[in-house]
């Protein structure tokens, strides 16, 4: 911004501007974080969520995370651009848009596993684990899906 535009600003327009420029620095991750949940049998449920999501050589992908967001585009953009308002309006903060992002496509994530369209279990994990329901097993992947805030290209808030 130009010298002379910013001498113009009044002290809500530089706070605004100060949080634009957060924004830039910061990011949200959302779905599982290596090393924070794992199954009973001590399999981590980043790779389990995986498995899942990309399928292996004998189960099919079931998509979970990339439905969220594909069959939620609308709903998503309606969302950002509310906290985009939010923001201008001087309510909320970067960090406040990147939590509340996670919160909300966190909440995207776990209604797609537990309803999602998904190819059926086969026979036998029916029979295993006593259930017909894909990507629903002891509840442990889809209570795991998180989000952190952090530094662009980094860990660290």
């Amino acid at each position: 911004m130009a010298a002379k535009a910013k001498d113009k600003l009044t002290p809500d327009g530089e706070k605004f501007y100060a949080e634009i420029e957060k924004l830039k620095k910061l990011q949200v991750r959302v779905g599982f974080q290596q090393g924070t949940a794992q199954e009973e049998d001590g399999t981590d449920i980043c790779d389990v969520a995986m498995w899942n999501e990309l399928g292996t050589s004998s189960t099919p992908s079931r998509p979970f995370l990339a439905m969220s967001v594909d069959d939620n585009a609308d709903k998503i953009n309606a969302f950002l651009k509310g906290q985009l308002k939010l923001l201008a309006q001087g309510r909320t903060t970067a960090e406040g848009i990147l939590k509340a992002i996670g919160v909300f496509q966190k909440g995207l994530i776990q209604e797609k596993i537990k309803s999602g369209d998904f190819e059926p279990n086969a026979p036998s994990t029916i029979a295993k684990k006593g259930s017909d329901k894909p990507l629903i097993d002891t509840g442990t992947m889809r209570q795991s899906v998180n989000f952190a805030v952090t530094k662009k290209g980094g860990n660290d808030k």
